[in-house]
């Protein structure tokens, strides 16, 4: 078995997986490294994994290094248990589908081989802590879920009694995998999902509430563009570098009147709890 590494900078790490996608869409593996770089790998058969040169053009600019590695035939098990549950806000258990459920918490059950996004990584969780706060004062739907991915967000939004949630992705892998993960949860009647590019598109899908779990550009992307059908009055914003949260605060103040009212981070990634002003 092969495992294909690109390396890539942080700040076009998003651009630079819908590509990848394309290429490699049953998913990819991500991880963080050192230096502002992210890590997309993925696994195959020699002969089944995307060619280096695609690779190349795909990363584009944001390059930093392809690395090619042999590894052990036991990797799909390895790689089952680098997939962990998450607990959020006492309230989700997120998990993959081979792990053991929770009975005195809400399942949300994605399977991490389909498209990007598990609940593990850092800006995720901090989504689904803002998600768990949202519902515990009483906030409701519907909502839209900008860069949908897995739906995770988009499902913990139903379950947390959020929904109808419309979930929106430029991949279409992301979009079969939102609609799958959905109706497994048992909430495929409040979650759906479409094709849209958050970058070429032009105004966002709105709605009262809307969630933003997207790097930097793509974030601000939006706020330039604004929103369609409805004007959020809570945006959950995040993807971003703790240094890069002001600015995005101060677009969507500027341009929408949703100033910032909560903000949490893990000490590198951080997310954004903004909302329009009452009355």
């Amino acid at each position: 078995m092969i495992r294909l590494a690109v390396r890539v900078r942080r700040e076009h790490a998003e651009l630079v997986l819908a590509e990848l996608l394309e290429l490699a869409p049953s998913g990819v593996e991500e991880a963080e490294l050192e230096g502002g770089v992210v890590e997309y790998a993925v696994y195959g058969p020699p002969g089944e994994v995307p060619d280096l040169p695609d690779l190349q053009v795909a990363a584009g600019d944001a390059l930093v290094e392809v690395e090619t590695t042999e590894v052990a035939d036991d990797w799909a098990d390895r790689w089952r248990q680098f997939h962990k549950p998450v607990v959020v806000g006492g309230r989700l258990h997120v998990r993959p589908p081979w792990c053991t459920p929770r009975e005195d918490l809400l399942e949300v059950v994605v399977d991490p081989g389909q498209a990007f996004g598990t609940g593990a990584h850092g800006t995720t969780r901090l989504c689904l802590e803002l998600l768990c706060e949202l519902a515990a004062e009483g906030a409701g739907g519907p909502a839209s879920d900008l860069g949908c991915g897995s739906g995770v967000l988009a499902i913990a939004a139903a379950k947390l009694g959020l929904g109808p949630v419309l979930g929106v992705d430029h991949e279409r892998e992301s979009v079969t995998a939102t609609a799958e993960n959905a109706q497994a949860n048992g909430v495929d009647d409040l979650v759906r999902a479409e094709r849209f590019d958050l970058l070429r598109g032009g105004p966002a899908p709105g709605a009262p509430l809307v969630l933003a779990n997207l790097l930097r550009p793509l974030l601000l992307a939006v706020a330039r563009a604004g929103f369609q059908d409805a004007q959020p009055r809570v945006l959950v914003a995040s993807g971003l570098l703790v240094h890069e949260a002001d600015e995005v605060a101060g677009a969507f103040a500027q341009r929408h009147g949703l100033h910032e009212r909560r903000r949490l981070d893990d000490g590198e990634w951080a997310a954004l709890l903004l909302a329009r002003p009452a009355g």
